[in-house]
């Protein structure tokens, strides 16, 4: 933290659930770029807005697959327009009002919404402060640099290390991404100071 200093944080892409969960759907195992042309395509398609949900669900499915979704993302992302229009996905007043475990609870029961999804949806688009997502592989890949370990922890035993950063554990998070992006650089050393 002495040598990066202050981390800054960016403006969330989106400030509701909802488009940022179609948006972390589309991205999911495609180049940001692709998946930015998709959306697009999807956003112009519902008339440049994206955020009712009635529109992606009215639309035929021809229409959305002309987008560039895949049938399984095709079913992602009607589901969670689907959950947005039952109340499922909160709006972002009311998100703000539940715990990290009970929107983790509530999201994960759309299809191709897993815990890591979630999770940064917690950390970029709602700026939770007590968020440490185990199963990243990044975040793990960080601290066992850190720590001159020769393995990464186990996501179990992390979440047990992850204690000591609360309750600010996002920004552990922050800082051990970092970490982890700095040491594939060429000739990158971290210090343990």
């Amino acid at each position: 933290m002495a040598r990066v200093g202050p981390l800054r944080r960016e403006k969330p892409e989106h400030t509701e659930l909802y488009p940022a969960l179609l948006s972390a759907v589309a991205h999911q195992q495609l180049h940001a770029n692709a998946a930015l042309a998709i959306l697009g395509r999807l956003k112009t398609s519902c008339g440049g807005d994206l955020s009712n949900p009635a529109t992606l669900l009215a639309m035929p499915d021809d229409a959305v697959r002309a987008c560039g979704f895949s049938a399984s993302k095709m079913a992602a992302i009607r589901d969670v327009a689907a959950k947005a229009a039952d109340g499922t996905i909160p709006s972002r007043t009311r998100a703000l009002r539940l715990s990290n475990e009970t929107l983790i609870e509530r999201l994960t029961t759309i299809r191709g919404v897993g815990r890591w999804t979630v999770e940064m949806l917690l950390i970029f688009t709602l700026h939770r402060p007590d968020v440490f997502p185990v199963d990243d592989f990044g975040v793990r890949e960080g601290y066992r640099l850190l720590h001159g370990l020769e393995a990464q922890p186990k996501p179990k035993a992390f979440a047990e290390i992850g204690k000591v950063y609360a309750p600010h554990r996002t920004l552990a998070t922050l800082y051990l991404w970092r970490a982890a992006d700095e040491m594939k650089k060429p000739s990158a050393k971290l210090s343990k100071a």
